[in-house]
């Protein structure tokens, strides 16, 4: 959707391409990216990620892995915040303006 997208220094970031990398890992349940404010670049791409049972990893190894996928570097989410579960509408939806919100509230890692 053309409101979720996430400009980075000029460029356009769809929110589901990050995700859908990010849920190629093993460790990886569910993911969901959003834009936050960065004064430098426009925004910058943060990431929530929800573990699969019992897992346990590094947010720069969620990194790596990405860069490792095949996405450019503006792309890969300059920070990972672990969450347990990503809030949803009463239909399902995953509520990216709480992210977003969240995000920008968060320190950067």
């Amino acid at each position: 959707r053309v409101k979720d997208l996430i400009i980075v220094a000029g460029e356009k970031v769809a929110p589901r391409e990050i995700e859908d990398v990010l849920c190629r890992h093993p460790a990886v349940a569910e993911a969901a990216a959003v834009g936050r404010k960065d004064p430098s670049r426009g925004e910058a791409v943060v990431a929530f990620v929800v573990l699969q049972p019992n897992a346990n990893i590094p947010a720069e190894e969620l990194r790596n892995f990405c860069r490792d996928q095949g996405l450019v570097g503006f792309k890969i989410p300059r920070q990972v915040i672990f969450v347990s579960d990503l809030p949803r509408s009463p239909t399902g939806k995953v509520l990216k303006r709480t992210l977003a919100e969240r995000a920008n509230q968060a320190q950067p890692t």
